[in-house]
């Protein structure tokens, strides 16, 4: 049988991304696995608009800001789950395009199972070719579950 001993959770902040925590909460309590929920920063600051353009420290500040920003909702996204309490998490903002990112964080962390959900912010991903979950089941080198 099957027994992940750590589990990548991706999440957007959405309802379904909690679906798909809850899912891997409880595997994880179950097995005795770690967690690890992982943000993906995928907007752009645009650095000029028009005629005006951000000076390189105000275009990281507010980069940092985002960061930041997503950091702390992990953490209160977290709050919501009280069973989180039992398990061993560790949280990860990373900044680029979605599904390579959660793809490198599963490579680099050695996860053996990805916890995803199929439909993201706007639950128009089953609508896309080449949605973040489909690209991720393509590319992980470990067991994906797609929660709905």
């Amino acid at each position: 049988m099957f027994k992940p001993t750590k589990i990548l959770v991706p999440t957007d902040f959405s309802s379904h991304a909690d679906k798909a925590l809850q899912a891997a909460l409880d595997m994880a309590q179950e097995f005795k696995a770690n967690l690890l929920l992982v943000h993906v920063v995928h907007e752009t600051i645009r650095h000029c608009g028009g005629d005006y353009c951000l000076s390189d420290d105000l275009m990281r500040q507010m980069e940092e800001g985002v960061l930041s920003g997503a950091r702390d909702a992990l953490r209160k996204q977290l709050e919501n789950f009280p069973q989180a309490r039992n398990v061993q998490v560790t949280t990860e903002v990373r900044r680029g395009f979605p599904a390579e990112e959660i793809v490198k964080v599963q490579e680099e962390k050695g996860a053996d199972l990805i916890v995803i959900s199929p439909l993201g912010r706007t639950g128009l991903a089953k609508y896309f070719v080449g949605s973040v979950t489909s690209n991720v089941v393509k590319g992980a080198t470990c067991s994906v579950l797609v929660i709905r």
